[in-house]
Parts: structure tokens; C-alpha cells; sequence
């Protein structure tokens, strides 16, 4: 199992991302909300501004403060290693 850090010492299992995307989107904000909903969104952005969002494998949604940017360079370094 390899972690990859979401931010404020959160982690997120880096084999079990399916996508990061960014939450302008309106069909992403309905996912966020239906996440919501069915109780299967972690918010992992301690009440900063949410750039990313990670969707999991386990239908889970998990919010970051991260820019998807920063995260694509942190799962590219855990897959080199």
C-alpha cells in the first residue's frame, strides 16, 4: 500500500485513486453533493478552499485544499519510488 499526503497530514491509499479533478464543474459539484448525501465524502480540507478532488475506488469522495497539480507531481513521485 502505498500513501500519498492530501494535505494537513491527511493520506489517501495511492493505489485505490481513480481520478483527481478539479470542483468547478457542475457535474462534479452534484457528485460532491451526492457524496454528501450517501455519507461516503471526506473532507480533508480543514475549512480551506477546496482545489481537488480525489475519487476513490471505493465510490468514497475525499476533498483537498491541494491544487490537482500539486497532487499529480505527489502520486507520480509515489509511483517512482
Amino acid at each position: 500500500m502505498k500513501l500519498v499526503g492530501i494535505g494537513f497530514g491527511n493520506m489517501v491509499n495511492a493505489e485505490r485513486i481513480i481520478a483527481v479533478v478539479s470542483p468547478d464543474s457542475n457535474p462534479v459539484k452534484r457528485m460532491i453533493a451526492t457524496g454528501k448525501d450517501n455519507g461516503m465524502l471526506i473532507d480533508a480540507t480543514q475549512g480551506r478552499k477546496t482545489k481537488s478532488v480525489i475519487l476513490m475506488d471505493s465510490d468514497h469522495i475525499v476533498l483537498s485544499y491541494l491544487s490537482v497539480e500539486s497532487l499529480e507531481t505527489k502520486i507520480g513521485q509515489e509511483e517512482l519510488e
